[in-house]
């Protein structure tokens, strides 16, 4: 595999001068064998000798079945080479990695780190959650939620879902945890990412690593007509990936593990208004921190920073005080018509002319983990009680998680 992408781009335009080469020499000796052909039936109906034409017309034949056999090995390797150039960063995306990100704007006053206790320490206190259970039973990087600890889960879907689909319009779906290999081609976690992934044993089938997968690839292959855009849907999962916990990273609690459930937000957007949709869907991500009285920043991302499929993205961090950081609890890309080409979703103009590729966007809206890490530090009481934000209360059904 190529390791830049300046080396994937030129790479890929070779292969395809080499296509078109390929096709033109075809259609060139195509033609000359209708020639030959014609000549030869001509020959015959005069009585005349054609044989040497006719042996002509056997080897241009072989000639063209060797160029179409070595035109589908160069369209092959062109679409794998194709398949791991990443998108394109907009223009004001910050050039640079990590340290170049900016925080774009702040939401509440982060609490003092002083005296509070990690979520770890007390969410084994009020027996929310069984990490050695979880272990045992899966392996490490798996939780298993018990008692209160279940009902917060509970209650943190049905508040995110109820805010995106009453608040911000969004269609609720419910989507299968397993996609076949052109679902996981189209949202782009492979070629590139398929290791991180979890397939299923003899079958082409893989674990969602987010309801992105499934929610994007809900149109692959179709055409849509103009006048339903923007679509916009939202859906609860559970999500699985391999690379958490990779390299010792943050591995206590719940920060990385390799299961864990949320929200996801997905817009299929018109090309002319996905910087708008971009700026609103980061928007509703942000409301649910909001409701949750959780102390946020936005962050875009520098262009080394960004994702593989993305053209723009915002992190969202909530402030955990027990850990002391600020912990990724959604991130909205603005993918462009990037997975729409890869998926093949358009949609046809409503002025005519040709089907034109869709912009798709996406948000954790949120992810609950490091949400739940959030409020069992940022709302703990000095008694050791957790104090439930008042949005959640409803859902949770008590104010005080004890």
């Amino acid at each position: 595999m190529l390791e830049s992408s300046g080396a994937l781009v030129d790479h890929a335009i070779t292969l395809d001068a080499e296509r078109r080469a390929i096709i033109q020499r075809v259609e060139e000796i195509k033609a000359r064998r209708n020639t030959v052909t014609q000549t030869v039936a001509q020959r015959k109906r005069a009585g005349e000798d054609a044989e040497s034409l006719v042996a002509e017309g056997r080897a241009l034949g072989d000639e063209i079945d060797a160029l179409q056999m070595h035109l589908s090995s160069t369209e092959e390797e062109l679409s794998a080479v194709v398949l791991q150039i990443p998108n394109v960063p907009l223009a004001d995306v910050p050039a640079g990695g990590e340290e170049n990100n900016v925080v774009v704007r702040t939401w509440g006053t982060p609490r003092a780190v002083d005296g509070v206790v990690p979520h770890w320490d007390i969410g084994a206190k009020l027996g929310l959650f069984d990490l050695e259970r979880g272990a045992k039973i899966s392996g490490s990087g798996f939780i298993v939620y018990r008692g209160v600890g279940a009902r917060l889960v509970r209650a943190l879907m049905n508040l995110m879902l109820d805010t995106h689909t009453r608040e911000h319009g969004y269609q609720e779906t419910w989507v299968p945890a397993v996609v076949n290999r052109a679902s996981m081609i189209g949202t782009a976690q492979f070629p590139k990412f398929e290791d991180e992934q979890y397939g299923l044993r003899d079958e082409e089938l893989f674990l969602i690593p987010t309801a992105e997968v499934p929610l994007t690839n809900l149109y692959r292959d179709e055409i849509i007509p103009e006048s339903d855009l923007p679509r916009t849907f939202t859906a609860y999962s559970p999500c699985f990936r391999r690379e958490a916990g990779a390299h010792g990273k943050d591995t206590r609690g719940l920060l990385r593990v390799h299961q864990f459930d949320k929200v996801e937000l997905v817009r299929y957007a018109h090309p002319d208004r996905s910087l708008d949709e971009h700026e609103m869907i980061t928007a509703h991500a942000e409301r649910i921190l909001q409701l949750l009285e959780l102390p946020y920043r936005v962050l875009l991302l520098a262009a080394g920073d960004t994702g593989f499929a993305s053209a723009k993205t915002y992190d969202l961090e909530a402030f955990a005080p027990g850990v002391g950081k600020w912990l990724e609890v959604s991130s909205s890309s603005n993918f462009t018509d990037f997975q729409g080409r890869r998926a093949n979703i358009r949609f046809r103009p409503t002025a005519g002319g040709k089907p034109r590729f869709i912009h798709t966007l996406n948000a954790s809206g949120l992810a609950f983990p490091r949400i739940i890490a959030a409020i069992l530090e940022q709302h703990q009481n000095a008694d050791g009680t957790v104090r439930v934000p008042s949005a959640l209360e409803p859902y949770f059904g008590a104010s005080v998680i004890k």
